[in-house]
């Protein structure tokens, strides 16, 4: 008999399947659909520092009326208020009428005026804390190590804050990935989840004019942290919970081997709906029985970097004659 079982962030889940922050965790219809088709655990939509944080503080202009000043600042802080009321809701829902774990999920690029709210999610009752911390490296005047400072201070004032387990969601925009990944492992954290994915705009030449595009990921995303997982498993104490291209159960195999502890799915879920999910497990049900496996720990980690024989194939990034006949 086959058994799935896992653990992640200290949290029993009955397989390794995550429903990733997305808009589909964002009710608790969506959340309670998942939990039938089997889903492991549920990241819910990330809550935004700015939404978080009085809207527009920072870009309006102040008004020589008294008067307007107020109603305005009673209006962003009503709207705050109300979205993180609107977020408590669905954590305590989601706990009350499933039995997978919950985790929260903060969009964040600096530890200002919004740490305290983590204690709230903490209240509400989420299992877990998945810190999504977004900064792209774009600004010429700062320093790669000025921008890992922020993410180190940030993640420090958070597990000071809360008492549930905190993982960390990164991009892989880092000169030196590898070693920011260490030190963020270093920290009282559970996990790293790798990656996150930007907003990525697109330019529309009839109109010229910015666009949203590439919103979705594609089977071919999954080589990023496939590879990253491969190297860093070996040595990485935190869990790794791996996203990004997920499309099938031969790429939740893949991870899991490359030393993964959980996948996250969304992009295959929009495009194919909450049924998939029992279709993954499904086939990863087969191929562990075609394989003579009864446990995912009996497989997890035995294609990663320390005692593969490929190893360098993951190290090398211009080694493509050898693999693949291209010059």
């Amino acid at each position: 008999m086959v058994n799935l079982e896992t653990t992640y962030l200290g949290l029993r889940l009955k397989n390794p399947l995550i429903a990733a922050s997305s808009g589909l965790t964002n009710s608790i219809e969506n959340i309670l659909e998942m939990a039938e088709n089997g889903i492991g655990a549920v990241v819910l939509k990330s809550i935004f520092e700015e939404q978080i944080q009085s809207f527009g503080s920072k870009n309006n202009t102040i008004s020589q009326d008294n008067e307007i000043n107020e109603s305005k600042k009673y209006i962003q802080e009503h709207s705050a208020k109300r979205i993180l009321y609107d977020y408590l809701e669905l954590i305590g829902q989601a706990k009350q009428k499933t039995d997978i774990p919950v985790i929260a999920s903060i969009n964040c690029v600096s530890n200002q005026g919004w740490i305290d709210y983590a204690k709230k999610i903490e209240s509400a009752g989420a299992d877990a804390l998945e810190l999504n911390i977004a900064i792209l490296p774009s600004d010429p005047e700062v320093s790669g190590n000025e921008n890992e400072k922020i993410i180190l201070e940030i993640i420090d004032s958070v597990v000071k804050t809360v008492s549930i387990p905190v993982a960390v969601k990164i991009s892989p925009y880092y000169s030196g990935l590898a070693n920011i990944i260490k030190r963020i492992s270093q920290k009282d954290i559970q996990g790293l989840v790798l990656f996150n994915r930007f907003y990525t705009p697109d330019i529309d030449i009839e109109h010229q004019e910015i666009k949203t595009s590439f919103v979705f990921s594609s089977p071919s995303d999954i080589a990023l942290p496939l590879r990253w997982t491969i190297l860093c498993s070996p040595w990485l104490k935190s869990n790794i919970s791996a996203s990004t291209g997920v499309y099938n159960g031969k790429g939740v195999i893949k991870l899991l081997l490359a030393g993964a502890t959980t996948v996250q799915i969304a992009t295959l879920l929009y495009k194919k709906g909450f049924r998939e999910i029992s279709v993954l497990l499904n086939e990863i049900e087969n191929w562990m029985e075609r394989h003579g496996y009864t446990t995912i720990e009996e497989y997890r980690g035995l294609m990663n970097a320390e005692i593969s024989s490929s190893a360098s194939a993951f190290e090398r990034i211009q080694f493509m004659k050898h693999y693949s006949g291209i010059e």
